[in-house]
């Protein structure tokens, strides 16, 4: 059975069927052969009848060999084509009413599938490229090695050198391997041959020919920071010079007035009233100017949260129970135990149920407050009935207040505390009266 096996496999597809085909015509050609040379003929007819059997049969699967084996031929040479890349060549004779046309429709629809999704390949890594070399901001790419193997045009003006001096060359020899081994959430102060600055990292993995490989993006952060930090020295200096201006004002006016009551000769019978009266509002308009910058400090002297494990509805309804000028309404939701400084919280929940407070006496409404349990975080929320939001806009502006009195930082600094938790605040007008404060925390 072995020998069978090895004999199967050495021979070749040609001549097993050559093989076939004789066994096929072999009964018909030995009852031929049979009944002409047992039979009453002559030698001359019995030769020339076999000869004409042998040579027409050898013909014909001779013939027959050469219609099965060319087709085949012809669609391995279709198919080489086709992984060499090359998707012009068709097969002719292709057609729907017969079983070889068939495969070869097939072959030349495999053909033009390829060459389109080439030609769309194609214009997509043209694309692409033409993208690289436009954008401001460089890109590199590295194998598995940290070895550079593409780079676009800002990538070039940022390391000082061409292309065809950078590919191949690793990270460490570039002076990029800081930027390959950085945390991507702070920017980088970083000197290059082409520029300096802080730059923003951002690395991704992609593979290619099954290797890992690794894309680093670098942004010049300079001067979108220095625009920032001018905008908001120019929010401080218009915030603190109008708040000044309205404390100083007044002081001036009326110091320039005790000055003059003070240099009359002789003085009126009730300067010792008007004298006292300008010192008084010059005390309440310094005083208000110190707690406008106390509250400016506190604001801007935020400390980092030392979280605790905190039993959020004990808290939720402790500092429910704070809040003596309106009854408020404590929705229970599930036992949740999370990771906060609870002093912060505590303060950034006051600051809320403060303002529904006051919000709900204008109208003599409600506050309702509760938490709930979602997929990726615990979200506390104050509803008020009050009347709503008038100015989202400047909701969270530092100092930005329409209350008399008001210092402005309360929700500023409760978004910030809701923040430096990894959360967020938001405040909206719901459908009917009144709005809703949602913060959301990690779990």
């Amino acid at each position: 059975m072995k020998a069978i096996k090895k004999l199967r496999q050495r021979i070749t597809h040609e001549s097993r069927l050559t093989w076939l085909t004789l066994l096929a015509a072999a009964p018909a050609t030995i009852v031929a052969l049979a009944l002409l040379w047992f039979g009453d003929h002559t030698a001359k007819v019995q030769w020339t009848l076999t000869l004409v059997i042998a040579v027409f049969g050898l013909g014909f699967i001779m013939s027959a060999r050469e219609h099965v084996v060319r087709p085949l031929q012809t669609m391995t040479n279709l198919l080489a084509a086709l992984r060499e890349g090359d998707y012009s060549i068709r097969a002719r004779g292709a057609r729907a009413d017969d079983a070889l046309g068939e495969a070869m429709l097939e072959i030349n629809a495999l053909g033009e599938t390829l060459r389109l999704q080439r030609l769309g390949a194609f214009e997509a890594t043209a694309l692409l490229r033409t993208i690289m070399a436009e954008i401001d901001v460089a890109v590199f790419t590295f194998d598995p090695d940290r070895r550079l193997r593409l780079v676009n045009r800002a990538g070039e003006d940022l390391l000082g050198q061409p292309m065809d001096k950078l590919l191949g060359r690793r990270a460490r020899d570039i002076g990029l391997d800081v930027c390959l081994d950085a945390n991507e959430d702070a920017p980088l102060t970083l000197t290059f041959p082409g520029g300096s600055g802080r730059w923003g990292v951002r690395r991704s993995s992609f593979r290619e020919r099954g290797l890992p490989h690794e894309l680093l993006v670098l942004t010049d952060l300079s001067r979108t920071l220095r625009e920032e930090e001018r905008n908001a020295w120019q929010r401080l200096v218009r915030v603190i010079g109008h708040e000044m201006n309205n404390s100083l004002a007044p002081i001036k006016s009326i110091a320039g007035s005790l000055e003059t009551l003070i240099r009359r000769d002789p003085p009126p019978a009730d300067w010792r009233d008007d004298a006292r009266s300008g010192l008084n509002i010059i005390a309440t308009r310094a005083e208000s100017l110190s707690r406008f910058m106390q509250a400016y400090a506190r604001l801007a002297r935020l400390p980092p949260p030392q979280k605790e494990t905190v039993d959020l509805g004990e808290l939720i309804r402790r500092v429910a129970n704070l809040e003596t000028r309106i009854p408020v309404r404590v929705v229970p939701g599930p036992e949740m135990i999370i990771e906060a400084d609870a002093a912060q919280l505590e303060q950034l929940l006051i600051n809320i149920l403060h303002n529904a407070a006051e919000a709900s006496l204008e109208t003599v409404g409600t506050v309702t407050t509760g938490w709930r349990d979602l997929t990726d975080c615990v979200e506390v929320f104050v509803r008020d009935t009050g009347p709503g939001i008038m100015n989202p806009t400047n909701l969270f502006v530092p100092f930005f207040t329409t209350k008399p009195g008001g210092s402005g930082i309360g929700l500023a600094l409760s978004r910030q505390i809701a923040e430096a938790h990894g959360g967020s605040l938001t405040l909206a007008n719901r459908v009917g009266p009144g709005c809703e404060a949602l913060l959301r925390l990690p779990k």
